[in-house]
């Protein structure tokens, strides 16, 4: 298959993607998936093997970096700003029309993580995206204002909107705001913050297993304000009649998140179970990702009409 880096524009910010093509000859455009990181993430790390996976499997597929984040532009640096995420998809979508590569009525999209949230509000408001997938599904709001198992204490959330008023005042004074560290310095350490989904995350983000120099290590403040009241779910309705597929691990803390959008949603769905994988289990771990590929590959070729 041909890598090719890309750049395209999403609301004045210019993004950077890697394009998969397909080396199989093809007598007609292709179907595509767009696929989203999670957050903190790149492109060159579990989106990037989403994206080589399908279209091993005769997809045209792109991974790209959002806004502010990775190689793609933006500042502040590491900011999380949800509206500009589903934006970001959307001008994703918008570069694969104009591809020669790719049919344009056979365009999918696939968030991880975070970008798992983040695909059902652009899918529901882009009649473009005529089917979505989502591996190990966040919505970065509740995850932020509940917990990654939904039990924190609601208080740990207003403390988080005091630290990003403080950095927004701070600025406003001309100081330099402080910023939101997304790990500790150990991995005893993320497992005594955040119990095991901590400890998993900071196994795959801060060792040799997966790091790389552009994932973001911090979000500015100003990102914890502007999650408070996003709902990455509200909008799945919205989504009507085009096929949905929900990948959880078995033993992900986060599950109950995907749980949540199946019941929500309203035309043809599925929510499919990895069995012993956990939430970052499915980002890298072949014994898990092979299974979700390959449900994944026969969900868009059902739903977008074939990769041949």
């Amino acid at each position: 298959m041909a890598k090719t880096t890309v750049a395209f524009d999403s609301a004045g910010i210019p993004l950077v993607g890697d394009l998969y093509v397909p080396d199989a000859p093809a007598e007609h455009p292709r179907p595509a998936v767009v696929v989203g990181h999670p957050g903190s993430g790149v492109k060159e790390q579990t989106a990037g093997l989403y994206a080589r996976r399908l279209a091993e499997k005769g997809f045209v597929t792109m991974a790209f970096d959002a806004a502010h984040q990775g190689e793609s532009g933006g500042e502040p640096r590491g900011l999380e700003d949800p509206s500009q995420r589903v934006e970001d998809l959307k001008a994703a979508v918008s570069f694969l029309t104009t591809r020669g590569e790719v049919d344009t009525e056979r365009i999918g999209a696939l968030g991880i993580c975070a970008s798992g949230g983040y695909v059902l509000p652009a899918t529901a408001s882009d009649h473009r995206i005529k089917a979505v997938g989502t591996v190990s599904a966040v919505d970065i709001a509740r995850q932020f204002r509940l917990g990654a198992d939904g039990t924190q204490d609601p208080a740990v959330f207003q403390d988080m909107l005091d630290a990003a008023a403080h950095a927004r005042t701070a600025e406003a004074r001309g100081a330099e705001p402080p910023v939101l560290a997304l790990f500790p310095d150990t991995a005893e350490q993320a497992r005594a913050l955040g119990g095991e989904h901590g400890a998993e995350g900071f196994e795959y983000y801060r060792t040799p297993r997966a790091r790389h120099v552009r994932a973001a290590s911090f979000l500015t403040w100003s990102s914890v304000d502007r999650m408070a009241t996003f709902d990455a779910f509200a909008p799945v309705p919205l989504i009507g009649g085009r096929p949905l597929l929900l990948i959880v691990g078995r033993r992900a803390v986060t599950a109950w998140m995907s749980v949540e959008v199946f019941q929500r949603a309203t035309g043809p769905k599925e929510i499919h179970w990895i069995d012993g994988a956990g939430h970052v289990d499915l980002y890298d771990k072949k014994q898990y990702v092979d299974p979700a590929v390959d449900k994944l590959a026969d969900f868009f070729a059902e739903a977008l009409g074939g990769a041949a």
